[in-house]
């Protein structure tokens, strides 16, 4: 018999998800959440009211548990979450200082990390508008790396848009293997971003405008490079806009890049527009600053909506 058709949401994002333990200024308790910077996106994308799938491995854990009930809570499609009985799902530990957040991770030999360029879901992707992966979705294995890349072949034969996020983290990975395995998933991308300091280690060059050609050079057709409080530069080969943030009032920052890429891919795949979708973007990334953890502090399109029009 044939096998079912693939029903694919319009935004799938794929990498590895992290049980989150927050600790906040002050406090001796590490509060639970969720966090991973590709489950991030597909929530808040979700809260953008997108259709939005996850491409992933969990343990049979009760952590992994947590993330499928999250999921679920959210509004993301599970159907191509793998469940792994031989390998954990990854933690992390967030505390903060007066440097701002740090990070401390469990997650070697995750169930995510093992996951084989064979078991990739190809008809999900290929049924999608955009997938959505990152640097460290590729970082956490040599066949994690190789998964990715099976991704981004498929998306690319297919026609399937493909957003990817520089996301540097060199505890992963030295600097010289980060630099081959993104660009060369660069190259392969429609949509890419970086912040400037991922892009002052990846390329050398600290201007944002330099930072854009290097990597429109490429082959993206839209580059984004977020500057923290000085906004986000947006670039196409045709023309480029610096969008200024919105004033808020940051305690965390632990997922405002992840909720900008949510809220980017979705307002992007309804306007066509990058500017106009980096500038809806920029305020879901500053509202999320506003609370602790990665997911709790996402906002919803009608909170974005109202930071927009200045009724907040």
């Amino acid at each position: 018999m044939p096998s079912p058709a693939v029903t694919s949401p319009d935004i799938v994002c794929i990498g590895e998800p992290l049980f989150e333990l927050n600790q906040a200024k002050g406090d001796i308790v590490f509060r639970p959440g969720h966090g991973g910077d590709t489950s991030n996106c597909a929530i808040a994308a979700a809260r953008q009211g997108a259709s939005v799938g996850y491409v992933t491995a969990v343990g049979t854990d009760n952590f992994g548990e947590s993330f499928l009930d999250l999921w679920k809570a959210e509004g993301v499609d599970t159907s191509a979450v793998k469940r792994d009985g031989n390998a954990p799902t990854g933690i992390y530990f967030v505390t903060h200082g007066p440097e701002g957040h740090v990070f401390s991770y469990r997650r070697a030999g995750s169930a995510a990390s093992r996951l084989l360029p064979e078991e990739l879901p190809a008809d999900y992707i290929r049924g999608a508008k955009v997938i959505h992966t990152s640097g460290i979705s590729q970082a956490i294995s040599s066949q994690a790396a190789d998964f990715v890349f099976a991704a981004l072949r498929t998306a690319k034969e297919a026609g399937t848009l493909v957003s990817y996020d520089t996301n540097l983290r060199l505890r992963l990975w030295p600097i010289d293997r980060a630099r081959a395995v993104i660009h060369a998933a660069a190259a392969l991308s429609d949509i890419l971003k970086t912040s400037s300091d991922d892009a002052e280690a990846l390329t050398g060059e600290t201007d944002p405008d330099k930072i854009a050609d290097f990597y429109l050079g490429l082959g993206p057709k839209v580059v984004i490079v977020t500057r923290g409080a000085d906004g986000a530069l947006v670039a196409t080969p045709e023309k480029r806009l610096v969008i200024p943030a919105i004033s808020v009032k940051p305690v965390d920052a632990t997922g405002a890049g992840d909720t900008f890429d949510g809220a980017f891919l979705t307002e992007y795949l309804r306007s066509e527009d990058p500017f106009a979708a980096a500038r809806y973007a920029n305020a879901a990334a500053g509202l999320a600053t506003e609370g602790y953890g990665a997911v709790a502090p996402m906002p919803t399109r009608s909170a974005v909506e109202a930071a927009l029009a200045g009724r907040r």
